[in-house]
């Protein structure tokens, strides 16, 4: 396909693409930067297009892997690697602020609430919170995997009733 013919189609899925890339994003800033960078890349790579197949197919394709790689692009941008001993990455949240009078009494609660759970429901949600696996956890404590997530699943369901005032 020679360039001409190449920019003319280009030209001609302009609007569907656009369209497509406000779908993707709700903003239409934000559509039209994907879509300039998407006619960017489409013509960067315009000797990698076959002939006399779908090009609006093509166009669509670049599109949606620009946007999943900008997507994952954010989320890597807002991760951060914890150096500790078990080197897990964790994302970014709210900090507790810990030197309010009530920021301490809350957290006392809440770990009084947990250290008062029997050591068969205690021990799994603190690796699970700790940032185990669940199949992790059923290694370690020698036990089914189900009980592992059921066990889990009631410890939260337990704190959630008894902290019930601390979730706001």
């Amino acid at each position: 396909m020679d360039a001409a013919k190449f920019r003319r189609e280009l030209l001609e899925v302009q609007s569907e693409l656009h369209r497509f890339a406000y779908k993707l994003t709700a903003d239409r800033d934000e559509a039209n930067d994907l879509l300039q960078e998407t006619s960017l890349k489409a013509l960067d790579n315009m000797d990698k297009y076959i002939p006399d197949t779908n090009f609006k197919g093509w166009m669509y394709t670049i599109m949606r892997n620009i946007f999943i790689n900008n997507y994952r692009k954010i989320v890597r941008d807002q991760t951060f690697v914890d150096h500790t001993d078990n080197l897990y990455h964790m994302n970014q949240t709210q900090e507790i602020d810990s030197d309010s009078t009530e920021g301490n009494y809350d957290i006392k609660e809440i770990q009084k609430a947990v250290n008062d759970l029997p050591s068969e429901y205690r021990i799994p949600f603190a690796m699970h919170i700790s940032g185990f696996k669940y199949r992790e956890i059923a290694e370690k404590l020698s036990l089914p995997l189900g009980t592992v997530k059921s066990r889990i699943f009631f410890t939260r369901q337990r704190l959630q009733s008894q902290l019930h005032d601390f979730i706001a």
